[in-house]
């Protein structure tokens, strides 16, 4: 898991924000599907994912509330 910073300005404060970030692999231990049907749900738009060079990368926190509301609504891939 890695961490990215982003910065944030708030009432004319810069804040950093660390959040974490997942690979395809990772998210698909989380939501027990293969690492290949992670990518092609990306690709889908049918889970939260934006490019990082040519991988996929995942917010955990968008993961974890994914997990929590479509749990028994993912579609066939």
């Amino acid at each position: 898991m890695r961490l990215q910073r982003d910065t944030l300005s708030v009432g004319g404060f810069m804040l950093e924000r660390e959040e974490d970030l997942l690979n395809s692999r990772q998210v698909a231990t989380i939501l027990d599907l293969s690492p290949d049907t992670v990518n092609e749900f990306a690709r889908k738009n049918i889970l939260p994912a934006f490019k990082k060079g040519k991988q996929w990368r995942f917010r955990k926190r968008d993961i974890v509330s994914f997990s929590k509301h479509q749990s028994r609504k993912i579609p066939e891939a």
